[in-house]
Formats: C-alpha cells, sequence, structure tokens
C-alpha cells in the first residue's frame, strides 16, 4: 500500500468516526470495519489472490478501499446514498476501476450470483438478514473459498442463531479471530 493511500485510508475512518459519533440512529451510520480487520482482510486477499471477491455491505467504500488495493470486487450496498459515498472516495483513492459497485438488496444479488460464483465473500452488512442468507451463502461461495463475518465478537448475541447454522454445515471450517469487531473467517472446503 503507498503512503498517500495509508493516509487516505487513515482520514476516511477518522472521518467516519466523527460523523457516527454524532448519528444517534445506527443505521445512518457509516460504521467502518476496524484498520486492523481492514488489514487482515487485504492480507487474505493478497495472499489467496481470489479470482472473484464480493463485499456486501459497502458502506461508505473503506472495507472496499482496502480490498481494491490487492484485488478486483463486487461490492453490494442497498442504499443509493452511502453507493454515491463510496463512489467519491473510490475516486479520491484512485481504485474505482477496480470495484464494480451495485446498488441493490444482498439477498437478490445472492439469488441471482451463480453456483460456487464467489471465491472470497466479506459480509458486513445488516446481521438479522445472515441466517435468512444463508443457503444462498453455502451455495455461491466456491468450493476452497472463504467467506469473512464482520462483527462476531461486539454483537454475538445478533449472530448466535447464523453462526449456530454455519456449525452445523458441513464440509465448513471456521473460526472467530479477536481481530477489530471479530471476524469470523468461514472456510468452504473443496
Amino acid at each position: 500500500m503507498t503512503p498517500d493511500l495509508a493516509a487516505f485510508l487513515d482520514q476516511l475512518y477518522a472521518d467516519g468516526r466523527d460523523f457516527d459519533a454524532g448519528q444517534p440512529d445506527r443505521l445512518d451510520r457509516r460504521r467502518n470495519l476496524e484498520p486492523e480487520s481492514a488489514a487482515l482482510l487485504r492480507s487474505l486477499i493478497d495472499g489467496l489472490t481470489p479470482k472473484s471477491v464480493l463485499e456486501l455491505g459497502t458502506s461508505n467504500g473503506y472495507s472496499t478501499i482496502w480490498m481494491a488495493d490487492v484485488t478486483n470486487l463486487t461490492t453490494v450496498d442497498n442504499d443509493r446514498g452511502r453507493s454515491l459515498d463510496a463512489a467519491a472516495n473510490l475516486r479520491a483513492a484512485g481504485v474505482e476501476e477496480k470495484v464494480q459497485r451495485i446498488v441493490a438488496d444482498g439477498a437478490t444479488v445472492l439469488t441471482d450470483s451463480a453456483d460456487e460464483q464467489w471465491d472470497f465473500i466479506f459480509l458486513d452488512a445488516e446481521r438479522s438478514l445472515y441466517v435468512n442468507w444463508w443457503p444462498d451463502l453455502q451455495r455461491v461461495l466456491a468450493n476452497g473459498g472463504l467467506l469473512v463475518v464482520d462483527n462476531v465478537l461486539s454483537h454475538a448475541d445478533q449472530v448466535v442463531s447464523f453462526r449456530e447454522h454455519v456449525d452445523q454445515t458441513e464440509g465448513l471450517r471456521s473460526l472467530v479471530l479477536p481481530i477489530g469487531a471479530g471476524l469470523l473467517i468461514i472456510a468452504k472446503q473443496s
């Protein structure tokens, strides 16, 4: 990562924290991934070199930029305003050409995705939806692929049912890393 991009990301994260502090409704917040979690995502992608990467939950593009530094990806958010904010940030970071932005419901994108289409999926959307998305997440994740889920420690009570589904699914290995808000890393065995 270039020093200029690192400085841009530091400022974007700081701006996001300041913005969030003034928003009483959590749905209005940017809720950016913590820098240490973003750095891990970037390292995983850089080391694994997946051919297809999907992010569910773009917000203002903070985590998208971290990943786009080392790969092309598709990012999905159902909020047009956030998607426009992300577009401006992607452009300012110089990674706009590496990102396909989709404004749609994550469930629709998953339903429309082909079987085993995605080698790497980053899930950072509304946690209440994860259980309903689980059948399609399994279907669209390629054999040997990784699914990384944020906020599994900070909001553990909201992902209990989802984690139970993961634990009961054969052919997966998973672990929780106490980094940032907690990352659940799920590997689909080939």
